[in-house]
């Protein structure tokens, strides 16, 4: 009988489970997992709660650990934004990654990070396995759990999402009352489902839920309207070094600060929204709005310095790559061979990629209006319009007869027959 047959299994995973690392907030659902963890495995909790750069403080986490059980010594709190950003954004970016035209892939980016954390974390403290509060229709436990594997092929993911049957909002608030959760009541939260970082926030359900109705505009948290942004432009400078980001207006700053200004400038200026149908990797279609301010200034500053420093062919073999690289990103192959192999490539091709590029903001636009590098292939004596002594116009008939040689042929094989 293959339903017993997987109910035993269940069950002999629930009995093997001593201890599992919990991916935890410190808000209800991944407290109703920690309880739920406790009365359906009778293990060892221990919870895991990262910043990010979403926002809020993370060091509430702690005492509702406290109150819940959790031993002191199994409370792990971390600020990862540094890492974040220099390990994963600004490589992603390297490549001008955007999945479907358009998304900037903030989530997407933000799980292996979480997923590598969660597998350091059990193996240091000896647990079993690992566990995440994503749901079953969704692409994160997809992320996290692929994440999970390639870094130990050997450990076990609970998903409490695909066992529990608190599939309503009601039911989880009643498993909550019960187990003696404090249900808080914040003002001013946010009716939507929301995941943030440093790199973007993004809005779903609600009135999302239905593709054809505009969003409101109290939805938005970091960026005004562009029609409310000031009515006059901003000036900025972007240096790089190497591909990354290194310095705002010329200040050096950290990987973290560099980009948290970058959000604040965007933002001020309506920079960055973005209203999207997605095709999931788990099948359906799903309608998201993110705001991805300091990502949208960076995707168009990079461009710029890559369009100084790179070799044509160089750059157009990137662009090709991209889409494939973007969507390895958004399913959750970040650790992948393949992944790592195309990572390779993009990081050559950053070596000289160095220099200052200015901008204006301006109500949503980012507007490019200088760039400058050492490294530059750009050579007015070649391109100018005006007589030069390097160029002979004379040698683009030769190229042109070669490069249309194969049409002539065949134009002539077709009018003979």
């Amino acid at each position: 009988m293959p339903f017993l047959e997987s109910s035993t299994k269940v069950k002999e995973q629930t009995m093997a489970i001593k201890k599992v690392v919990l991916a935890y907030s410190g808000g209800l659902d991944t407290s109703v997992i920690l309880k739920w963890l406790g009365d359906n495995y009778h293990c060892e909790v221990v919870t895991f709660t990262a910043d990010i750069g979403q926002g809020e403080e993370v060091e509430p986490a702690r005492e509702k650990a406290l109150k819940l059980g959790i031993k002191s010594e199994n409370i792990f709190i971390e600020d990862l934004r540094e890492e974040f950003i220099k390990d994963f954004v600004f490589p992603m970016f390297r490549a001008n990654t955007i999945y479907e035209g358009e998304y900037l892939l903030g989530t997407s980016i933000a799980r292996p990070l979480i997923a590598k954390r969660l597998v350091e974390i059990a193996k240091s403290v000896g647990a079993d396995a690992i566990a995440h509060g994503a749901t079953g229709k969704g692409n994160d436990q997809v992320r996290f759990e692929l994440g999970a594997y390639a870094l130990n092929p050997d450990i076990k993911v609970i998903a409490p999402w695909r066992e529990w049957d608190l599939n309503s909002r009601e039911k989880l608030l009643a498993y909550a009352e019960s187990a003696g959760i404090a249900i808080e009541k914040k003002q001013n939260k946010s009716p939507y489902s929301m995941d943030a970082n440093l790199l973007h926030i993004s809005y779903e359900g609600q009135i999302l839920e239905d593709p054809n109705v505009e969003p409101e505009e109290d939805m938005w948290r970091w960026s005004v309207s562009p029609l409310n942004a000031p009515d006059k432009p901003e000036s900025i400078s972007i240096e790089f070094q190497n591909g990354d980001g290194v310095a705002i207006n010329g200040e050096k700053l950290s990987p973290a600060n560099f980009w948290a200004k970058l959000n604040e400038l965007g933002g001020k200026h309506g920079i960055g929204r973005l209203d999207l149908v997605e095709n999931r990797y788990v099948g359906m279609k799903s309608r998201g709005c993110y705001e991805t301010p300091g990502g949208t200034i960076y995707l168009k500053a990079h461009r710029a310095i890559e369009s100084l420093c790179l070799d044509r062919e160089e750059a157009h073999l990137k662009d090709s790559i991209m889409p494939k690289y973007a969507e390895l990103i958004y399913n959750g192959y970040w650790f992948s061979p393949e992944r790592e192999a195309l990572q390779a490539l993009i990081d050559k091709t950053q070596q000289k990629v160095s220099g200052v590029v200015r901008l204006k903001l301006y109500k949503g636009n980012v507007i490019v209006i200088g760039r400058e590098s050492k490294n530059s292939l750009f050579n007015a004596a070649y391109s100018t319009f005006e007589e030069d002594s390097v160029y002979n116009q004379k040698d683009a008939a030769g190229f042109i007869k070669l490069n249309a040689l194969r049409f002539i042929i065949a134009g002539k094989a077709n009018r003979d027959k």
